[in-house]
C-alpha cells in the first residue's frame, strides 16, 4: 500500500514531530484569511467566559454588548474603504460572545479566534463564518490578538484575562510592537481590587509612567469617547496592518 503525500497524512500531521507545521499553519491559516477578506485592524474584547448575561455580575455582558454595538456602528460610519476596527474576542462565551453579539446586532462583522479546552470555550453562534477561527496553541491565538489590534477593552476575568492583559501590557510597557495599542480596563473597582498597579509602583516593579500605560473605564459611552479620542486620528493605511516587532537596533 503506498503511503499517502506526507501533508495529507492525518496520523503524521498529529504527531509530534509535525508540531512545528501545526504551529505555522495556526499563523498562515488567519493570514490568508485576513487579507482574503479586507480585514486590517481590531479592537480585541477580553474578559470571563463565566459571565452570563443572568448572572450577579450580568451587567458587564450588557455593557459589553452595548459597547461593541457602539464600536461597529461607530467604525462602519468611518470615510474608508475595507473593514476597520473589527470587533474581536475569543470566541467563546461570557464577555466574548457579548462583544460577538453586540456587532453583529450592529451589522458587522465580528471575529472570534477560539481555542479548544476541556471545558468553558466553545465558539458562540455571533462570530461570522469565515472569520472563525479555532486554535490549538494558545501562543498563536495570542499572536493573533496582538497582530492587528488597535486598541484593547479588558472586562473582569480570571487567569485567562489576567495572562491576556499583562502580556499587552509587557508588549507596550516594553515597545515591542512598533505602534501604540490603547488599553482599557473595564471596571475599575473590580481591577482595582484584584491588581494594585498603584503598589507594585511603589515597590519599583514599573515606572510611575508605567501607570500611563492603561485607562480606567466602566460605561459604554465613556469607553467609545476614548477610543474614538485615540483612533480617529490615526487610521492606517490601507492594507492589513500587521504589527511589526522592533528589535534592539530599530
Amino acid at each position: 500500500m503506498t503511503r499517502p503525500l506526507a501533508y495529507k497524512n492525518e496520523v503524521f500531521l498529529d504527531s509530534d514531530d509535525a508540531r512545528p507545521l501545526r504551529i505555522i499553519a495556526e499563523y498562515l491559516d488567519p493570514l490568508a484569511t485576513f487579507k482574503r477578506e479586507n480585514i486590517h485592524d481590531t479592537i480585541v474584547f477580553f474578559g470571563s467566559a463565566r459571565l452570563a448575561p443572568d448572572g450577579p455580575l450580568g451587567r458587564y455582558y450588557a455593557d459589553a454588548r452595548e459597547l461593541a454595538r457602539l464600536v461597529t456602528l461607530w467604525s462602519k460610519g468611518l470615510p474608508h474603504s475595507g473593514h476597520r476596527y473589527i470587533v474581536c474576542s475569543g470566541g467563546g462565551g461570557g464577555i466574548m460572545e457579548a462583544a460577538n453579539r453586540g456587532a453583529s446586532e450592529a451589522g458587522g462583522r465580528t471575529i472570534g479566534l477560539n481555542i479548544g479546552l476541556p471545558r468553558e470555550q466553545r465558539p458562540n453562534p455571533y462570530v461570522t463564518r469565515e472569520l472563525s477561527f479555532e486554535f490549538r496553541y494558545f501562543f498563536m491565538r495570542k499572536l493573533w490578538f496582538a497582530h492587528m489590534a488597535r486598541a484593547l477593552v479588558v472586562f473582569p476575568g480570571g487567569f485567562g484575562t489576567l495572562d491576556e492583559l499583562t502580556e499587552f501590557l509587557t508588549l507596550v510597557q516594553t515597545r515591542k510592537l512598533d505602534r501604540p495599542i490603547h488599553i482599557l480596563l473595564y471596571g475599575p473597582t473590580y481591577w482595582k481590587e484584584v491588581i494594585n498597579f498603584e503598589a507594585l509602583a511603589r515597590h519599583d516593579m514599573i515606572s510611575s509612567e508605567d501607570l500611563a500605560l492603561f485607562q480606567y473605564v466602566d460605561d459604554p459611552t465613556s469607553a467609545l469617547a476614548l477610543l474614538r479620542a485615540a483612533l480617529e486620528t490615526t487610521l492606517p493605511s490601507a492594507l492589513p496592518d500587521f504589527a511589526r516587532s522592533r528589535c534592539r537596533d530599530d
